[in-house]
């Protein structure tokens, strides 16, 4: 399947080996693996250590050759420049620069990206907000908590409104009001029609969030699958109501064991609540009788900026066409053909463009006044003085001999 049929990312039998110093095979990490992520869908790499997941990320960011097999985003390699564009990433661990606050470091990696001044300021104000460091946006990255730096993380990954999110372990080190808002704006994104393509160890967050999910081990793909179905144990019957007496109880017991010929085999207990749900509730009430922190605050709802819902690629280029020839079906009916209207400037000639003006308002800057640059004699005239004078020394050199001569 390629893009257009609703995937965004697909590996191809992907094969990568390691070799030593003497070109001898060393390690396989990943052996003929195959999977395609759809487009608006969480997707979940798991495995355990050693079995592949970053190495086929980093094949999937093009930080690495395939020995074999192919990845494929968006219809494209992944080493192509506008393919990257629309690509966010969250490593493991954030390798920021320590001396750089998170309002600083937002702005560098929207410069990468090439947004203009007014568009980093909107969404670096929005994205810090987002994760809840306003507080904290003025203080070095090196004094940031492990939680604060995953946040700061998350940010830069969504800096340039990606429509396809990597996250490598997006949940560790987050404390469980971070992780749980980390999960909601995953949610979100799906929600808005962004792709997200996670690896994680912790498994109940990758069952709260995925919506399909792919187990490695040994570089090979052993389960590939909808979360729901692959954890549905359908041996089973779970019947969830309200609280029943204990005589109530027992003869829906009895009626089971009855209607089912088996015994003991039926298990009557009381739901618990998860302990994630429980200690938010705590936070929650301690935030309401206004306690502060000096760590990470909690979050805003995701930045205005990440609305936007990606669309093919092929469909917008296929809708413009259609409108240029209708644009241009009407001007040749007779009609009086208006001005073309300008197509929109790239970025990258955007930047030029602009590089050009300044070029030559600094030139203007340094350019004499009028009236100075009519003051200063043309070159023809200095060198007419120059020779005159000259001229007449040699004059004046020849008559004193004349006169000593005499």
């Amino acid at each position: 399947m390629s893009a257009t049929d609703g995937n965004v990312l697909e590996v191809i039998q992907l094969t990568k080996t390691f070799r030593d110093f003497w070109g001898r095979e060393s390690v396989k990490a990943v052996d003929g693996l195959s999977f395609d992520v759809r487009r608006g869908e969480v997707f979940g790499l798991l495995g355990p250590n050693g079995s592949g997941k970053t190495t086929t990320v980093r094949i999937a960011l093009g930080l690495l050759f395939p020995t074999s097999g192919a990845v494929r985003i968006f219809g494209r390699s992944p080493r192509n420049i506008e393919v990257k564009k629309r690509i966010g990433y969250m490593p493991e661990e954030s390798h920021l620069y320590s001396y750089l606050n998170a309002q600083e470091t937002l702005d560098f990696f929207g410069r990468l990206f090439r947004l203009s001044g007014a568009e980093r300021r909107a969404r670096v104000d929005a994205l810090i907000d987002m994760v809840g460091l306003r507080r904290a946006r003025r203080r070095p990255i090196g004094q940031y908590s492990k939680g604060m730096a995953r946040r700061i993380g998350l940010a830069q990954a969504l800096i340039n409104d990606p429509d396809l999110l990597i996250l490598d372990e997006p949940t560790t080190g987050l404390d469980p009001v971070g992780a749980r808002e980390m999960k909601d704006l995953i949610l979100t994104l799906r929600e808005r029609g962004k792709t997200v393509f996670l690896c994680s160890h912790l498994l109940a967050d990758v069952e709260e969030i995925c919506d399909r999910i792919c187990i490695l081990y040994g570089g090979k793909g052993r389960a590939l699958g909808a979360v729901g179905e692959l954890l549905a144990a359908r041996d089973f019957t779970q019947i969830r109501a309200p609280h029943l007496q204990e005589d109530t109880v027992r003869r829906l017991v009895d009626l089971i064991e009855q209607t089912t010929g088996s015994k003991n085999e039926v298990e009557v207990t009381t739901p618990t609540r998860r302990l994630e749900d429980y200690f938010l509730d705590v936070v929650e009430d301690a935030r309401r009788d206004r306690l502060t922190t000096a760590g990470a605050e909690r979050g805003t709802a995701a930045a205005d900026f990440l609305k936007r819902i990606a669309e093919p690629e092929g469909e917008v280029l296929l809708e413009e066409l259609v409108q240029a020839s209708k644009a241009g079906e009407k001007a040749t009916d007779g009609q009086a053909r208006k001005p073309a209207t300008a197509m929109p400037v790239g970025r990258d000639e955007a930047v030029i463009e602009e590089l050009v003006r300044k070029s030559a308002e600094d030139e203007r800057e340094k350019a004499p006044p009028k009236e100075a640059a009519a003051a200063v004699p043309p070159q023809a005239s200095v060198r007419k003085d120059v020779i005159d004078e000259l001229v007449t020394e040699a004059k004046t050199d020849e008559k004193a001999d004349e006169d000593e001569a005499s």
